[in-house]
């Protein structure tokens, strides 16, 4: 022991970042550190150089649940998501796209001309009178299969211990999953990674930012291109 206290025959201290075990639990998509907002993660490209801009990492995230709360479904969600969707299908390597409990009848021409590669769409019917329960469920199990890039579902309830299981099932399975409710779920928490409210605003939406982790806040106004057609449309 020497006078200052320490023994001199110890061992020097050990870097916790020289531990593979740890670097690896440190560098988990699910783990945010402070100082690490720098870090980039996988997104897709939403397709809206505006959205990018705000949405952190500059895209949608690649796994995790995000939501999105129009005013009232139909409004332009799915639109909203077709750029990302097209980006997923086309490629070579490219897995499921999910839908759950769409509630208009998905307009394939419409599809087709975004450059969504139809036959990568996996369309999940729900009865109208299970439509809540086994829409959740079939969410569920689709984010969490592994098979899918990402899974779309129109639910307008879910308790936040429900959505909390979706967020790790979409992790579990590397999946985007995409949970749209309409506004007044605004007013309820969520662990949501991220959360967006839509509303009608010229020739598109407005986007608001409610919940965007190392992102922006605030409004985004979007606007369609100029003969962009619908993808949903009524039986």
């Amino acid at each position: 022991m020497s006078a200052d206290g320490l023994r001199r025959d110890a061992p020097p201290a050990r870097d916790a970042h020289a531990d593979p075990r740890l670097e690896q639990l440190l560098s988990h998509p699910a783990l945010w550190r402070a100082g690490s907002a720098s870090r980039q993660l996988p997104v897709w490209p939403s397709g809206f150089a505006p959205l990018d801009e705000g949405l952190p990492g500059g895209g949608w995230p690649r796994s995790g649940l995000i939501e999105i709360l129009p005013v009232h479904f139909g409004l332009g969600e799915l639109r909203l998501m077709l750029p990302a969707v097209a980006c997923m299908t086309e490629r070579p390597e490219a897995r499921w796209c999910t839908w759950v409990a769409p509630p208009l009848q998905p307009f394939a021409p419409a599809l087709a001309a975004a450059r969504v590669a139809l036959a990568r769409l996996l369309i999940v019917r729900v009865p109208e009178r299970t439509r809540g329960s086994m829409a959740l469920w079939a969410f569920e199990q689709a984010l969490g299969s592994g098979a899918c890039d990402c899974v779309l579902a129109w639910v307008r309830h879910a308790p936040a211990k429900s959505i909390r299981r979706l967020h790790l099932a979409a992790q579990r399975g590397n999946t985007l999953g995409v949970l749209f409710r309409t506004r007044e779920a605004e007013r309820e928490s969520s662990p949501a990674m991220l959360r967006l409210a839509l509303e009608a605003h010229r020739d598109g939406v407005r986007v608001r930012l409610l919940k965007s982790r190392g992102g922006a806040r605030g409004a985004i106004d979007l606007t369609w291109a100029a003969g962009e057609g619908e993808a949903q449309a009524t039986p």
